[in-house]
């Protein structure tokens, strides 16, 4: 396993004077980019405290998590999307991924049982559940409830990996154990995969968990570790993102990046891993490049209850991580390039951190459109690994006068359009014509997980 720290190679200049800081929920952005719509949150999903999560796709509806269920959204008219139903369904933090009729949802906080109805119970009690929920969307305005699925430590996040003769695999990430909790004893050094047959969900299991770290990962940094250094130790992973056509997942696992074989979808092997104990505090989420020859790892800094987008924080911590995957086979490495960080400057105020993005499908291009919380949705492209220049953004201005935990949670490119899933203010649609991003708009996909990612181009 790789552990070193690596120098800086390119970084994006420290952001400019408070002065430039947008007012309170003002919108400003780049010319290239257009504010088409947004619907804000309803009902139960409406308080402070539900906050919107990850988002999945299929055909015209999107599908956006929330702590208090999902809201499924007919977007076939992009500029005019509109609500087709909420589930009320609660369990933190809700994260989404969809295969056919099928919607997987993730359950993590400790619940009374695992209905709808469930109530908070502390993971102390042996009775306490959490994991993942199966739900029928064949009909998108009434979805059926299917069958749970319980897994150690919860699911933080959830990804699809495709299998064989109508079976999908979920990987379900979890972390942060304690001697006390009954179902997440420590070390917790494995993920849970769980095997689903699409035709009948009812029979989904836990086929294995998978130790992914037998020497026990990062470390990490003892408590007390003056803010904002400190390096979170590896007890699961966050996040895992698949590239099923190239048989390759990515890990960001809390002090650790990793780079995974998952040619054997019910044994996924480590090809190799990196740490940043110098600037990366929480290795958050990762995004192949098309071709799988990069891999942009983000980092948490302060678990996006933070303000990091500031000149006392500066452009290296809170920042991506671009790495090249270089070598062949079970000899491939990955090299550190660069960081980016977006250039522009937030208030105290606002909570900003990299977050969760996917590519714009432009061949021979790397083009990421990425959530920073409060900072709002950049688009970068990074082509040149060592230099990412951003080439358009949308940005609110404070949503409270004190921190409140806002912004856009994830910002995703679907046939044609960016969707963000902003955690206070809603869904928001955005279109960017630049010639840089144009060509992007020609392909179109009947579903997408951005965790599990497509071969847009099918290349070889």
């Amino acid at each position: 396993m790789a552990g070193v720290v690596l120098a800086i190679s390119s970084v994006v200049a420290a952001p400019a004077a408070s002065a430039d800081i947008p007012g309170k929920d003002e919108i400003v952005k780049s010319p290239n980019i257009s504010h088409l719509a947004n619907i804000p949150k309803e009902g139960p999903f409406a308080n402070v405290n539900a906050l919107n999560s990850d988002w999945a796709f299929q055909g015209k509806y999107a599908f956006g998590g929330n702590y208090e269920g999902f809201t499924i959204y007919d977007i076939s008219k992009p500029a005019t999307p509109k609500v087709v139903t909420q589930v009320h369904c609660p369990g933190a933090q809700n994260d989404v991924s969809i295969s056919g009729n099928l919607l997987f949802l993730s359950t993590d906080r400790s619940m009374s049982d695992d209905s709808c109805q469930a109530v908070p119970m502390p993971a102390t009690e042996k009775a306490a559940w959490e994991g993942i929920k199966i739900f029928d969307i064949s009909d998108v305005r009434n979805p059926r409830y299917v069958k749970a699925v319980e897994t150690k430590c919860g699911s933080h996040t959830n990804t699809l990996v495709p299998g064989k003769k109508g079976t999908a695999y979920i990987y379900v990430s979890s972390y942060s154990p304690s001697d006390t909790f009954p179902d997440c004893k420590p070390p917790h050094d494995l993920i849970s995969i769980v095997k689903v047959p699409l035709k009948n969900p009812t029979a989904a299991a836990v086929i294995s968990e998978p130790v992914l770290f037998p020497n026990g990962g990062n470390p990490g940094d003892p408590a007390g570790t003056p803010w904002p250094n400190g390096t979170s130790a590896t007890s699961g992973c966050h996040d895992l993102t698949a590239y099923p056509a190239k048989n390759l997942m990515a890990g960001a696992c809390m002090g650790d990046g990793v780079l995974f074989d998952i040619s054997n979808p019910e044994k996924p092997t480590t090809i190799t891993s990196v740490r940043d104990d110098e600037n990366f505090a929480f290795w958050h989420s990762a995004t192949f490049n098309n071709k799988a020859n990069k891999i942009v790892f983000t980092d948490e800094l302060g678990g996006g209850g933070a303000a990091t987008c500031n000149t006392t924080i500066g452009p290296e911590k809170g920042a991506n991580a671009i790495y090249d995957i270089v070598g062949k086979g079970a000899k491939r490495k990955l090299e550190f390039r660069s960081y980016y960080k977006i250039p522009r400057p937030n208030a105290d105020t606002e909570n900003c951190v990299a977050h969760n993005g996917s590519l714009i499908p432009v061949k021979g291009k790397d083009i990421m459109v990425q959530a920073w919380y409060q900072g709002g949705i950049s688009i970068y492209d990074f082509t040149d690994s060592s230099k990412p220049k951003e080439i358009g953004w949308f940005d609110r201005g404070t949503f409270a006068d004190t921190l409140v935990t806002g912004g856009s949670w994830s910002a995703y490119y679907y046939n044609g359009y960016i969707y963000s899933n902003d955690i206070q203010k809603g869904l928001d649609v955005l279109q960017i014509k630049d010639k840089a991003t144009d060509k992007g708009a020609r392909v179109k996909l009947d579903e997408l997980n951005a965790q599990s990612q497509p071969d847009y181009f099918d290349q070889d």
